[in-house]
């Protein structure tokens, strides 16, 4: 197997004298899709943090692309191919569409400049026809597209969604799964956090399932849509 684009191993988080995250390993190989699930309070947003330099580990290894990132500050590590499109969107309200995707446009770590203003307006028909409208003047849809799109301007090589669809409207989340979906076959590692495990796990090649701050599973997507019995002990559904 190739080296993976993210490894971590033994990740201990803390948040002052609680102890979040306990000896996890988890991975990313180029390219793939990951689903990564668990109730609430179980460590995921956690890990993700730590794995982009937002919350320090105080013990294990962090490595991007081979390179040592445990420790290093959030810009390194977004620098080093890494997208995030946070719970909560955190877009600029007082900036533009167009303003909010220019700000963060940069090639990617390779040169590459693919997801150019153009391509990701296309991706994004309503971000196109709202491209003059402030933050604060845009849904919540919007927002997460734009969230997306602005991440997308980075040019990363994986992608973390953290509660991709977290309080959308239906026709939103299917038109956000189906974006998701298309990122994912543009060659683009995902890491996806939502709380419908079924459409995870149809937009994932594999799962890992959190408790308590430790990885309970790691399987492929589809055999743990064949496990309702597992699911419904380790996610409670």
């Amino acid at each position: 197997m190739a080296e993976p684009l993210i490894q971590a191993t033994g990740i201990d988080t803390f948040y002052g004298a609680s102890h979040i995250l306990r000896g996890v390993d988890f991975r990313v190989q180029r390219g793939e899709a990951v689903g990564l699930m668990g109730r609430n309070g179980m460590g995921k947003t956690t890990l993700i943090k730590s794995l982009l330099g937002l919350t320090p580990v105080r013990a294990g290894e962090i490595r991007i692309a081979g390179q040592s990132m445990r420790g290093a500050a959030p810009y390194r590590i977004a620098r080093a191919g890494v997208g995030y499109v946070p719970e909560g969107r955190g877009i600029f309200p007082t900036l533009s569409v167009i303003e909010n995707l220019q700000m963060a446009a940069r090639p990617g770590v390779d040169g590459r400049r693919d997801w150019t203003l153009a391509r990701v307006l296309q991706t994004f028909p309503r971000l196109a026809e709202r491209r003059a409208h402030g933050g604060t003047q845009l849904s919540g849809g919007e927002q997460q597209m734009l969230s997306i799109g602005r991440a997308l301007m980075t040019h990363p090589d994986v992608l973390f969604l953290d509660e991709a669809t977290e309080g959308l409207a239906p026709l939103i989340v299917a038109e956000i799964w189906q974006i998701i979906g298309s990122i994912r076959a543009s060659g683009i590692a995902t890491v996806v956090v939502d709380k419908n495990f079924r459409s995870v796990l149809k937009h994932t090649d594999r799962a890992v399932v959190m408790v308590k701050g430790q990885v309970a599973l790691e399987s492929v997507s589809s055999s743990l849509l064949d496990d309702p019995a597992q699911l419904s002990m380790l996610l409670g559904v």
